[in-house]
């Protein structure tokens, strides 16, 4: 048995890291995979009402896994991270720095070895309505969806070459990180779920532009051709919050990948417990 916690979407809400903290302090899983959307959304300084809270990485996140680690020693899982859309990259810097003090393995676009598994992982979802566009990226080609705005619009938080904002694909991306290996025993991180599945619902029904309606599905076609294509062994994805809600599942199956959402659009944390030797029996709780 190799024990795992999931979770993604936190989007800085101090009561879901403090039910985080306190699972894993209980339960003591061997890994724990978070999914990104993991800080504040810019406008909300609710976590800063105590003053000595004025780093969210620094006074909260990193604070917390140092508690933990100093806590369970021996015990302390091996933590996965990667960011979402709604994560500035600019504090992608700080959680790499954490990440050579051993707090985590920060994940996007890069491999690590689990035991006999290999976790990959990757941040980047399909373009948006939204205006922050560090973690965006063409899905398959050029094509935007009604909607949104392209990752040539919009704003960054750090500078990106032209050629890449304009040429880069999801799909792309993807073949360079997997390359030819054997996705077996892979077990991938993803901030964006794959289009048309049980995890990529979004709450668009009636919704039209120009007399033209919106797709209800808003996830990555590459990602679902990835997975179709190189059946990983398990898939963890957020990014659609209410998704769960309208469809009733939290999870799916692609051939023989199992696909998990950390996501939720509850005040509560979304909290996937799964074995990955035996993933066909995870739960999901909302804590």
């Amino acid at each position: 048995m190799f024990q795992c916690f999931f979770t993604s979407d936190l989007h800085g809400k101090i009561e879901r890291y403090h039910s985080l903290f306190e699972s894993i302090a209980q339960e003591r899983p061997e890994a724990v995979f978070l999914g990104g959307d993991l800080l504040p959304i810019s406008f909300d300084r609710s976590w800063a009402l105590d003053f000595a809270h004025q780093d969210f990485v620094q006074d909260l996140l990193i604070a917390g896994f140092r508690r933990l680690r100093e806590s369970l020693g021996p015990d302390y899982p091996e933590v996965f991270v990667i960011l979402g859309n709604d994560d500035p990259r600019i504090e992608e810097a700080a959680l790499l720095r954490a990440a050579t003090q051993g707090y985590w393995h920060y994940l996007h676009n890069h491999r690590v070895k689990l035991g006999s598994l290999t976790v990959y992982g990757y941040a980047n979802v399909p373009p948006t309505p939204f205006q922050l566009k560090d973690w965006e990226r063409y899905d398959v080609s050029r094509f935007v969806d009604l909607g949104a705005l392209s990752p040539e619009e919009g704003v960054r938080s750090i500078p990106m070459s032209n050629n890449e904002i304009r040429y880069a694909t999801i799909q792309g991306d993807l073949d360079l990180l997997a390359g030819k290996d054997d996705l077996g025993k892979a077990v991938f991180l993803f901030h964006a779920p794959p289009y048309q599945t049980k995890l990529d619902r979004a709450a668009l029904d009636g919704r039209m532009i120009d007399y033209v309606p919106l797709d209800v599905h808003i996830g990555s076609i590459a990602i679902r051709r990835f997975i179709e294509e190189r059946q990983p062994w398990i898939t963890l994805h957020g990014h659609v919050h209410e998704s769960a809600r309208l469809t009733g599942s939290w999870r799916d199956q692609m051939g023989r990948t199992h696909l998990f959402s950390g996501a939720h659009d509850g005040p509560e944390l979304a909290l996937v417990r799964f074995d990955a030797d035996d993933p066909a029996r995870a739960t999901r709780a909302l804590i």
